[in-house]
């Protein structure tokens, strides 16, 4: 689902622009406002705190001396099918490694979660994945790539067409709401953030772990 939402611009604007706005562009053809398309897709992202793993060999110590290897998620790559009524989001990644100890071949498991997170905070889905790194003897590096995908239902990141309109109305500079927000509206603004997903991607942490990254 798309539509265009044209958001206004306070002041008198001295300019005329043929044919139709793009994205980002200034839209005087219909009225004053910016050009902005929005789709059912989630955003991805990694939460803070998650994006990366530390383990050490020793059991309950957190030292440096004692870490055995770092890991963190990058190159995350989104790509994402709203054409549907259900909305089919995928985002492939890297993990990459490094272990102190380079002595012999070893293959570390981690595992990985992805979460859909609609409005803000209501979780509504999970998965937990593994990935698995492969070290050659002698070598501190190691990577691979995994994958997460998640579905949403179209009709909840679709906006309801009052919204649309309010969003979308056609306003003339000297209109009495010419230089209002849509956004400012506290309703428009509710329908905005209840229909708008995430999908958050990092590892599985312990508690300890994640304890570990927000404090160091």
């Amino acid at each position: 689902m798309k539509f265009v939402a044209k958001l206004l611009v306070a002041g008198t604007i001295m300019a005329s622009l043929a044919g139709c706005a793009k994205d980002g562009e200034l839209d005087l053809s219909s009225g004053v406002g910016i050009s902005v398309t929005r789709t059912g897709c989630p955003t991805v992202a990694i939460p803070d705190g998650t994006g990366d793993v530390t383990l050490f060999n020793t059991a309950g110590s957190q030292d440096a001396n004692a870490i055995e290897l770092v890991a963190s998620i990058t190159n995350v790559r989104p790509t994402c099918n709203s054409g549907g009524e259900k909305i089919y989001s995928q985002a492939s990644f890297e993990v990459q490694a490094r272990r102190n100890d380079v002595r012999g071949a070893k293959t570390v498991t981690l595992p990985y979660f992805t979460t859909v997170v609609q409005g803000g905070s209501a979780v509504v889905a999970k998965r937990v994945g593994q990935v698995t790194l492969q070290f050659a003897d002698g070598q501190p590096k190691a990577s691979a790539t995994a994958q997460a995908a998640s579905y949403v239902d179209g009709n909840s990141a679709r906006l309801p067409e009052e919204i649309v309109q309010k969003i979308t109305k056609k306003r003339k500079p000297g209109d009495p709401d010419a230089a209002l927000d849509p956004m400012a509206d506290p309703e428009v603004r509710a329908a905005v953030v209840r229909s708008s997903f995430e999908m958050l991607i990092g590892f599985q942490l312990t508690e300890e772990q994640l304890r570990y990254n927000v404090t160091r």
